[in-house]
């Protein structure tokens, strides 16, 4: 209920942490679901597996292997895998800096590789680092920063 709340009824445009949460929400009518980790080689069946299900099951990529992963393993019927490219803008956990020169390689060659496999939906950051912030400054402040390096990425 509070999904469906927090997308105005649409039961489009979440992220989802675990495989099984996706599973969850597209058995509760969710179409549009993106998984927020980097996808793990084994765990790719079941992500193919959700994106034949749902109108769009998005994954982050953020390394080549990632990306080869998806290329080597095309979705059936004509679908295409949907992916951001995860930027890790200070949290530490995953996604590749955006200051890094394999950034933009990486990128370019998810937009530009195989269009027909893997479609580039656009770059990804998620700010885990305020979770040690005390203050609203402190959460403002790593707000600001991350913008400014997507938009710093995006515009190169």
């Amino acid at each position: 209920e509070g999904a469906s709340l927090a997308t105005g009824g649409s039961r489009r445009g979440i992220v989802v942490s675990t495989l099984a949460e996706g599973r969850f929400f597209a058995a509760g009518g969710f179409d549009d679901i993106l998984y927020g980790f980097p996808v793990p080689e084994w765990r790719l069946p079941e992500c193919s597996a959700l994106a034949q299900q749902l109108q769009a099951f998005q994954l982050l990529v953020d390394s080549p292997r990632g990306l080869e992963l998806l290329r080597q393993n095309p979705l059936p019927g004509g679908k295409r895998w949907l992916v951001w490219l995860k930027l890790d803008c200070g949290n530490g956990r995953a996604g590749i800096r955006p200051t890094d020169p394999e950034a933009l390689a990486l990128a370019r060659s998810i937009a530009r590789g195989s269009p027909e496999v893997v479609t580039l939906v656009g770059v990804y950051a998620h700010c885990g680092n305020t979770y040690g912030c005390r203050d609203i400054p402190a959460v403002q402040e790593v707000a600001r920063d991350t913008t400014n390096a997507v938009l710093a990425f995006v515009t190169r």
